[in-house]
């Protein structure tokens, strides 16, 4: 029989940072503060500032777009400097479930961890639909149009059988990732400079092009609808949380973790709203709700060989994103079998690349398979809620560890606690009620099959639940 202190029991932070240190088949750690926070932007930016942010101006916000990251911004920079905290105090792989699980124990980490398996999952899948879309963009500019059954899924376009470069690109991914983590952060490194590089060029290239009428009105569907753009380009502020998952493979996690997940977040935040006043600049906000609207805002300004490096830096830009929520999905899936929640095959590492290669296969695999066969809009309509949970959870946790434990060692602390922490659960819980009800139905749905695996298997295997018998 399950008791309430079962479900509750916790997993000391020093259990958890002596289980990683004397663990004979730990990670390499080998990634510095420099390629942390290329993990952190490579998650941030991608199908946010090269997608989300003409079709939020054109269906929702207007011009007020750049508000829309500011609001989602404050949401997930609240969260930031939470899991900041968390990442010097437990530099343990698992990001958000670790953490749970050290401060509100076993239960609470296992909803925390599905639901992250779900959403990160999605994002690759939703990042790769995009990464197709300007793929193929790029493509058609060279002369090299793919036949319609392979150019989307059912039902998106005349002809469509399936994504076959969304697949691809997902399967790619999890094979790069399965190599040594190196070898994927250098080329995560390269990805990120590139994209970076990209973003500036738009700015620099579109503002004599900035025509202030075409700011007016800056908020053509009121605040409500520049609310509802921040509940949608949330999405495009939470990807710092995946180098919190690469915490065992960092040289000095202690250090470095707090110092990319904040610079990482600071450097995203600044070029989204920056590109948004210039993309809203350049072209009418109706004109904007299109798979790669920068590439068309450009080619309507008479610039066709600039719609073509953003096609190319999007492609490259976007890989990246979709290689640091697919290692973040990994990393979760491992550290939840490593603690005895999900079978203990996902956490065998490769015997050579020392890679959890089982679990970034299999999703990559399913995520292909996704991304393959749906539209974007139906894959992208859960991958909020579950981050968003895992904010709040984040924000609270702080707040209960900084009572049960006012002592223990903190490379970094959150300021103005409880403050902070509040303000981040309280526009996280806001951002939720912005979603629409099927999603909440199909994330009901998820919890509910994980709540049925955690309890016809997990808490039998918990290693907690073996070490307290």
């Amino acid at each position: 029989m399950t008791s309430l202190h079962d479900l509750r029991r916790v997993k000391s932070i020093d259990a958890l940072r002596s289980e990683t240190a004397t663990s004979s088949t730990g990670f390499r750690r080998v990634l510095g503060v420099w390629q942390l926070t290329s993990i952190g932007l490579g998650g941030l930016i991608g199908v946010g500032i090269f997608v989300l942010t003409g079709v939020v101006a054109a269906t929702q916000a207007g011009p007020a777009v750049a508000l829309s990251f500011l609001i989602a911004g404050v949401a997930s920079g609240a969260a930031a400097l939470s899991y900041a905290e968390f990442a010097g105090l437990i530099p343990v792989a698992g990001s958000a479930y670790t953490y749970s699980y050290a401060v509100l124990g076993e239960l609470v980490a296992w909803i925390i961890g599905w639901d992250l398996l779900l959403e990160y999952a999605l994002v690759v899948a939703v990042v790769s639909i995009g990464w197709s879309g300007y793929f193929q963009a790029m493509l058609s500019q060279l002369g090299l149009p793919l036949p319609d059954w392979a150019a989307g899924a059912p039902g998106t376009g005349p002809g469509h059988v399936v994504d076959l470069m969304a697949a691809l690109g997902a399967l790619g991914v999890a094979g790069l990732l399965t190599l040594r983590i190196e070898w994927g952060a250098r080329f995560n490194t390269a990805m990120v400079l590139l994209k970076i590089a990209a973003v500036i060029f738009v700015i620099v290239v579109g503002l004599p092009y900035v025509r202030v009428e075409n700011w007016r009105p800056f908020m053509p569907f009121g605040f409500s609808g520049v609310a509802e753009g921040a509940a949608v380009v949330f999405f495009a502020v939470f990807g710092y949380d995946t180098l919190t998952t690469a915490a065992e493979e960092a040289r000095n996690p202690q250090r470095d973790l707090p110092r990319a997940v904040l610079l990482s977040l600071v450097v995203a935040l600044t070029l989204y709203v920056v590109m948004a006043l210039v993309l809203t600049g350049i072209a009418p906000y109706p004109t904007l709700d299109n798979p790669a609207p920068v590439v068309t805002a450009f080619a309507a300004l008479g610039l066709p060989w600039v719609a073509f490096i953003v096609s190319v830096a999007a492609v490259a830009g976007i890989t990246s994103v979709m290689l640091a929520f697919l290692l973040g999905c990994a990393r979760i899936w491992f550290a939840m079998s490593r603690d005895g929640l999900l079978p203990e095959w996902f956490s065998v590492l490769h015997p050579r690349f020392r890679t959890p290669h089982r679990p970034t296969l299999i999703a990559g695999a399913l995520t292909a398979v996704v991304a393959a066969l749906y539209p974007i809009r139906e894959v992208a309509e859960l991958v909020n809620i579950g981050t968003l949970s895992a904010f709040v959870v984040i924000c609270v946790a702080v707040m209960v560890l900084r009572r049960t434990q006012p002592d223990a060692p903190r490379s970094f602390r959150t300021p103005f606690v409880p403050l902070t922490p509040i303000v981040g659960v309280g526009f996280s819980l806001w951002l939720l009620s912005r979603l629409p009800a099927i999603a909440w139905e199909r994330f009901l749905i998820w919890l509910l099959i994980g709540l049925a695996v955690y309890f016809l298997y997990g808490r039998h295997h918990s290693k907690l639940a073996r070490m307290t018998d």
